[in-house]
């Protein structure tokens, strides 16, 4: 993946930006990291910095990095400034501020990986080479202390929504991994320390995606996403990797066709990475990823191609049991829903239809929030095809599925089944359901 070089005012106005500071803010804050007081930088040459006409010097290139979480930059051949984000130290501070929700990066998800540049390959190799030998020793009980964690945090956002424990894995990330990060560890368990971490950031970004639709939940998914990527490349995981940026393209699907390119382009990035993977769960899963980007995009052909291959894949674990890689939550239950979405849009819907009975009847889905999802879109295509009894009879489950999950994909799904339901005022039925789903809304 090749991207430009970032000029170092920019990675500084975007950092503010996220933080709602202007000139007097930052430089207050840069003037006390540098042991100058709230005083010690003028709002002048805060301004300069962040317009980019200035750029810290020895003197305050170090309060830069502490105070907005940057690695000081290096510089190109050609004399470009160019970032060498720390990403330890940059997953730490998101953490820390969990972005402000006040602000919103306008960029696309391909400007957000700019915006925090290259993975640093030398990156653990430098933290193993300087970490003092006084830091706390962190070996493989650490490392299997976090995946422990992230599967018992993802299995209880995934039956009750992403906002039902997101505080917890960030205060996890902060309190607990993040003196891991800063430890003493040889650079084998460097690499499983990297890559533990990045599951722990992809997760905390798909519960922010999951917990709210507003600008502020998006943004700060879209930061967890690239910092999940970051670190899965810089440990040399390709499968995490490609688990991070199918995030990104997820998001960017869900934003609609407006974002069908970016989406698409994340989709095709994603499959850079999984095209050398063996496990055939995980190239099921970024094929079908592949497969709704391109639907997304008017690309039926190439879609038609993805799901076909997917399927391929898919049914080749029929009779494998899951092993421990991300993408092994995979099953062909989750296959035929997510197929089924996709001929949806592409508006074969009795296809859709029987693709996510299918995930329900015949192979059955053991996670409340993903049942619940699963049968509002089964409701709704009920009621596209004509069959409004169906339709009642299936959002009848949705409801009694969704009470207490609190995910916004499960939202949406009730604000849809309303407005649908809205038209057949005289069925004591259809009224019903919609003032459970305005009561589901309001909770």
């Amino acid at each position: 993946m090749v991207m430009e070089p970032v000029p170092v005012g920019y990675l500084i106005r975007q950092a503010c930006e996220e933080r709602g500071w202007g000139p007097s803010k930052l430089a207050r804050e840069l003037g006390i990291a540098a042991g100058r007081g709230p005083m010690g930088m003028t709002r002048q040459y805060a301004r300069k910095l962040l317009a980019g006409e200035r750029t810290p010097g020895d003197l305050w290139l170090p309060a830069v990095t502490v105070v907005l979480g940057l690695a000081p930059p290096e510089v190109d051949p050609a004399g470009q400034a160019v970032p060498a984000v720390d990403t330890v130290a940059s997953v730490l501070a998101l953490g820390r501020s969990d972005v402000d929700r006040r602000s919103f990066l306008s960029a696309s998800s391909g400007g957000a990986l700019s915006f925090l540049g290259v993975p640093d390959p030398d990156a653990i190799t430098r933290r193993v080479r300087e970490t003092p030998a006084s830091a706390v020793r962190v070996g493989q009980g650490e490392v299997q202390a976090i995946k422990t964690m992230v599967k018992t945090l993802g299995d209880s956002a995934a039956e009750y929504g992403g906002g039902h424990v997101r505080k917890i894995a960030r205060s996890y990330l902060i309190e607990n991994v993040g003196p891991w990060l800063n430890g003493r560890y040889t650079e084998a368990t460097g690499h499983a320390l990297y890559a533990a971490t990045s599951q722990l950031t992809h997760l905390l970004g798909w519960m922010s995606q999951d917990e709210g639709d507003d600008k502020g939940h998006q943004q700060l998914a879209r930061h967890y996403y690239v910092h999940a990527w970051r670190l899965a490349d810089e440990a040399g995981e390709a499968e995490l990797a490609a688990t991070a940026l199918r995030g990104l393209a997820v998001q960017s699907i869900g934003l609609g066709p407006r974002h069908r390119a970016e989406a698409f382009a994340l989709a095709e990035q994603t499959m850079n990475y999984a095209s050398h993977l063996d496990d055939s769960r995980a190239r099921a899963y970024y094929e079908c990823t592949f497969a709704e980007a391109a639907a997304l995009d008017g690309d039926h052909r190439a879609a038609t191609k993805a799901l076909s291959s997917s399927q391929t894949y898919i049914e080749r674990t029929a009779s494998t049991p899951p092993g421990e890689s991300w993408a092994s939550h995979f099953s062909i239950g989750r296959w035929a829903y997510a197929s089924g979405m996709i001929l949806a849009k592409m508006g074969d819907l009795t296809a859709a239809q029987q693709h996510l009975h299918q995930a329900l009847e015949s192979y059955g889905l053991d996670r409340r929030r993903t049942r619940a999802s699963v049968l509002g879109n089964l409701g709704e295509i009920h009621l596209r095809q004509g069959d409004l009894d169906g339709a009642l009879m299936v959002w009848v489950e949705f409801l009694d599925c969704a009470e207490g999950v609190q995910s916004i994909k499960v939202r949406d799904a009730a604000e849809d089944m309303r407005v649908r339901l809205a038209r057949y005022p005289g069925d004591p039925t259809a009224r019903e359901l919609s003032e459970r789903a305005g009561r589901l809304i309001a909770t």
